[in-house]
């Protein structure tokens, strides 16, 4: 296990003094063996969403080619923003081990640790309004998915 954790945490390192983006590497293993990397990417692809976990979630399920990651560890050298954490649970993540914590992150500058109280207010207390629209109508999209025969669920 540990020998995993400094892999992310080297590759963090290395690819944040390369230019890449943020200090974040994340290191996905199946039954011992590294099935997926990823260090951060947001600033050299100018794409929010490009983050360590994310980058190696999307390695890992090309690489198995499947959406899910059952059984699987993440080594993260950081503890998950809660996209990233999402990302986890989407994939069906057994297990997530990270370094830093959600505080030290906040420390050096990064939000994740205000992105996870966003999250826990209601939506119209939120920093970013959201507004409900045409709900009768997306629901019916939501009803042919549940007559749907061929579906595959997730």
């Amino acid at each position: 296990m540990i020998e995993f954790m400094r892999e992310a945490i080297a590759l963090a390192v290395k690819k944040m003094r390369q230019g890449q983006g943020g200090p974040f590497g994340a290191v996905i293993v199946q039954h011992g063996e590294v099935i997926g990397r990823g260090y951060n990417r947001v600033t050299s692809t100018n794409d929010p969403t490009a983050h360590a976990e994310i980058v190696a979630i999307r390695e890992a399920c090309s690489r198995l080619d499947d959406f899910r990651l059952t059984g699987c560890d993440i080594y993260i050298n950081c503890e998950p923003c809660p996209m990233c954490l999402a990302a986890i649970y989407w994939a069906d993540i057994a297990r997530i081990y990270y370094a830093a914590d959600r505080q030290d992150a906040a420390d050096h500058g990064f939000a994740d640790a205000e992105i996870y109280l966003e999250i826990s207010r209601n939506p119209e207390e939120r920093r970013i309004q959201a507004v409900q629209l045409l709900r009768a109508e997306a629901l019916a999209a939501f009803r042919e998915w549940q007559m749907k025969t061929d579906k595959i669920d997730y």
